[in-house]
Order: structure tokens, then C-alpha cells, then sequence
């Protein structure tokens, strides 16, 4: 390697420690004085030193600069303080959590009884708090910076967001009354060019927010506020979706997920020996085994109790006429039971040649399986994000269980997988949505269609012909 090689190395390497890519190729140039193309070489080192002393350094910070969150304060009522102050560290934090979990699984009942209306605006609040805990350690990650308009756009892009899911939903669930009301028409009609409309200012106040030499850190945070409505907004959609469809599909995941955190901490706590993964050092592989086998038994179990009651199986609809939300309807066939064969290898075991089952509770075999196997990887993956900000937990909302994200990371990542389940294997196209595209067409456009459909139900022999007089 001639001389020449070696200093250009050596100057791309000092580069990477401090100066930006154009000081390091201003440098680079530099030295190529003599070499050939000298004339070229300094013309393009004067333009390059000139944009570094313009704009300075572009926040060229590494991982080690970021500087650490805050440790969060103990809000642990001061009476559970005193009655467990006899009580070592680790089961004080056992105490801790249990009596949390019991209040907050008191609730969560609480509010199931309190209609699905209820269960909707609790999503919704947890949307709210987990987006603000995430974009609370971003600020205060950033804090020194003081970015411009930072959290004024972080929530305004929230409400934007928000605005074209919601809206979405009403325009797919309450068609009916949608029709009624003409101010509704307008905006469900160009519902999406409105929020294309909100958004697109919030893109352009971004762009004029922009300040020298932080440019690359706003860009971060730009991202950081998306993915942040992507983990979000986007999933508490999808479980709102999910209740739409009955109670059932939102309260069987989100029960074998609780159930799962409990049991596998249970387990974990008594008996774990063999670490998991690095992530979780106190995750065990015998917590993850009993927290499957104990999430399969109660989902399997908690599916036959709740397919009884119409109130948990019936969709959520709203009727215009009694303005509010009913769960009443002819349960469909998954929701009735169905005898089945025993296999042969069971039959010996079991002693019984055919068993009684709700088809759902196939099904919550295949849900429990996911929130104990995959479901735990949302769980994994808070963990990394909290190691690269050396925080502990998202927030201390809750005494002994961090924030609310922390309680919900593995919630999101199972609505997901609820609502591709049930899109894939339970059912197809939605019909409140087919009707609420026709009722927006011409009325001689709804007239064809109906005389489409009317032709073919009489062939299909659904409908008797008309008798001609």
C-alpha cells in the first residue's frame, strides 16, 4: 500500500471519530495534493470545508454519547411500604406485583360488565399512554437538544392518525346512521382526502421546524414519532376491530396473554434455573414451558364457559334506534356445539368414543399457542428497546410493573395476529362495508345492483320470480 493509501485511510478512520463524511473526503482530497488533478482536488476540499464550517458538526454522535434516561421514582403506596418492610427485596416485589395484578384484573371485569362502549374507550386510553411513554424517553433522551415543536407534532400527528382509523371504523360499523346524518355523509365521503389533508400539514410544519445543525436528530425523532404510532395507534385499531366482530375474539386473546405473563413469572419465580434468552435474563425455559402448557389449558377452558352467552359470541353492533351498542343474534355455528370423534390413541385414555365441543375452542388452541410462543417475543423485543436507553421500564404508572407499555408490549403484537386469524379462517368480506359503498353510489347505480342480485338470487332459487298478473 503506497503512502498516499495509507494517509487516506488513516483520515477516513479519524473521520468516523468526529467529522462528518464530507470532512473526511475534504481531507482525503487534501492530501491527494500532487498526486494528479490537483487543481480538481482543492476545488472540491474548498467547497467541502466550506459546507462543514456552514453547517458544523450533524450530529455525529454514537451509541455511547446517548446519554441515560432518568431512573424512575417509586410510586409504591406508602401503605404497602409498611407492611412489606419486614420483607426482602425480591418477595416485597412478589407482594408488589400480585396485589397490582389482583386489583388490575378486578377492573378489567369491572369494565367487561360495563358494556363493550366501556372496553372501547379503555383501548383507546391505553393507545394514549402507551404513545405518550414512548415519546416521553424520546424527549428525554434528546431533552438537551431542545428541539422545535417536537411534542406539539408528535401528538398532533397522533390526532391525525387516530382521525383516519376511527373514521374508518365508523364508516365500516355504523353505516345506518351515518346515512341520517348529512354533515356525517360529507365527511365519511372524503374522509381519507381530509386526513391526507391533516397529515400533509403536519409534514409541512415538520419541514419548517427544521434547525441548523440538528437536522439528522429531527429526522430521527420524525421516525421515532412514526414508529411509535405504527406500534400504537395501528394495533389498538385492529383490537377494536377485533371486538367489533364479539366480545369473545377480544377477551380470549388479551385473558391468554394475561395469563401467560402470570403463570410464566409463577413458574419462573419458584422454579427457573435455565435462562432464556440475554434479553430477559429473568426469563426461564421453565417459565416459557409452563406458562405454554398452563395458557393452551385456560384458553381452552375459558373458550367453553364464554361460547354459552350470546353477550360475549354476538358482534358488537349499534342500533340508531336505541343509540347505543347490542350483542344480540342467532349464534353462529361456531358457537354451538358440535359432537366429534375421539381419535383412537385417546380413546383408551380417555374412555370416551365422541366428545362434546364449541368449534371456537379449536380455535382458542391456536390462539393460546401464539400468545404463549410468539406472543412473549413483544415482550423480548420492549426489552432490547429498553437496554439501548439503559431504562428499566417505559414509565412507573403501575407500582412493581413500570408502565403501561410495559404491561401491553405483548398485547399488541397478539391483536395483530387476532385479526389476521380471523380475516383468514372465520370470515370474508364485510358486509356493513359492501353496504356502506352502495348506499354512496347514484340511486340508478343502486337500482342495477339490486336488479343484478334480485336475477341472481332467483336463479340460485333463493328467491320465488315475481308472478306476472
Amino acid at each position: 500500500m503506497g503512502e498516499r493509501e495509507r494517509k487516506i485511510l488513516e483520515l477516513r478512520h479519524r473521520a468516523g471519530g468526529g467529522l462528518g463524511p464530507g470532512a473526511a473526503a475534504a481531507a482525503a482530497a487534501r492530501e491527494g495534493d500532487g498526486a494528479g488533478g490537483d487543481h480538481e482536488a482543492e476545488s472540491t476540499s474548498d467547497k467541502e470545508t466550506d459546507i462543514d464550517d456552514k453547517y458544523g458538526d450533524l450530529d455525529s454522535r454514537t451509541d455511547s454519547d446517548i446519554p441515560e434516561v432518568p431512573p424512575s421514582s417509586d410510586r409504591t403506596p406508602e401503605v404497602l411500604k409498611k407492611a412489606l418492610s419486614g420483607l426482602s427485596a425480591r418477595w416485597k416485589n412478589w407482594w408488589i406485583r400480585g396485589i397490582l395484578t389482583l386489583t388490575m384484573i378486578s377492573l378489567f371485569f369491572l369494565i367487561i360488565y360495563m358494556g363493550s362502549f366501556m372496553l372501547m374507550l379503555l383501548v383507546l386510553g391505553i393507545q394514549v399512554k402507551c404513545f405518550h411513554e414512548i415519546i416521553t424517553i424520546g424527549y428525554r433522551v434528546y431533552r438537551s437538544y431542545e428541539l422545535p415543536w417536537f411534542r406539539t407534532l408528535s401528538w398532533y400527528f397522533l390526532l391525525c392518525v387516530n382521525y383516519f382509523f376511527y373514521g374508518e371504523t365508523v364508516a365500516d360499523y355504523f353505516a345506518t346512521f351515518v346515512q341520517r346524518e348529512e354533515q356525517l355523509q360529507f365527511l365519511i365521503r372524503y374522509h381519507r382526502f381530509i386526513s391526507f389533508a391533516l397529515y400533509l400539514a403536519g409534514f409541512c410544519m415538520f419541514v419548517l421546524s427544521l434547525v441548523k445543525k440538528h437536522y439528522r436528530l429531527q429526522f430521527y425523532m420524525f421516525a421515532w414519532t412514526h414508529v411509535t404510532l405504527l406500534i400504537t395507534v395501528t394495533q389498538s385499531h385492529l383490537v377494536i376491530q377485533n371486538l367489533f366482530e364479539g366480545m369473545i375474539w377480544f377477551l380470549v386473546p388479551i385473558s391468554s396473554v394475561i395469563c401467560n405473563d402470570i403463570t410464566a413469572y409463577l413458574f419462573g419465580f419458584f422454579f427457573g434455573r435455565t435462562p432464556l434468552i440475554k434479553l430477559s435474563p429473568k426469563k426461564t425455559w421453565e417459565g416459557f414451558i409452563g406458562g405454554f402448557f398452563s395458557t393452551v389449558i385456560f384458553g381452552f377452558i375459558a373458550a367453553y364457559f364464554l361460547a354459552k352467552y350470546q353477550y360475549f359470541v354476538c358482534p358488537v353492533e349499534y342500533r340508531s334506534e336505541v343509540n347505543s351498542f347490542v350483542t344480540e343474534c342467532e349464534p353462529s355455528e361456531l358457537f354451538q356445539l358440535q359432537t366429534y370423534s375421539v381419535p383412537p390413541l385417546l380413546k383408551g385414555v380417555l374412555r370416551w368414543d365422541t366428545v362434546s365441543l364449541y368449534p371456537f375452542q379449536i380455535h382458542s388452541i391456536a390462539l393460546s399457542t401464539f400468545a404463549s410462543l410468539i406472543g412473549p417475543f413483544g415482550g423480548f423485543f420492549a426489552s432490547g428497546f429498553k437496554r439501548a436507553f439503559k431504562i428499566k421500564d417505559f414509565a412507573n404508572t403501575i407500582p412493581g410493573h413500570g408502565g403501561i407499555m410495559d404491561r401491553f408490549d405483548c398485547q399488541y403484537l397478539m391483536a395483530t395476529f387476532v385479526h389476521v386469524y380471523i380475516t383468514s379462517f372465520i370470515r370474508g368480506p364485510n358486509p356493513s362495508k359492501v353496504l356502506q359503498q352502495l348506499l354512496v353510489l347514484q340511486p340508478e347505480q343502486q337500482l342495477n345492483i339490486y336488479k343484478t342480485l334480485k336475477s341472481h338470487l332467483i336463479e340460485k332459487g333463493l328467491l320465488q320470480p315475481a308472478l306476472k298478473l
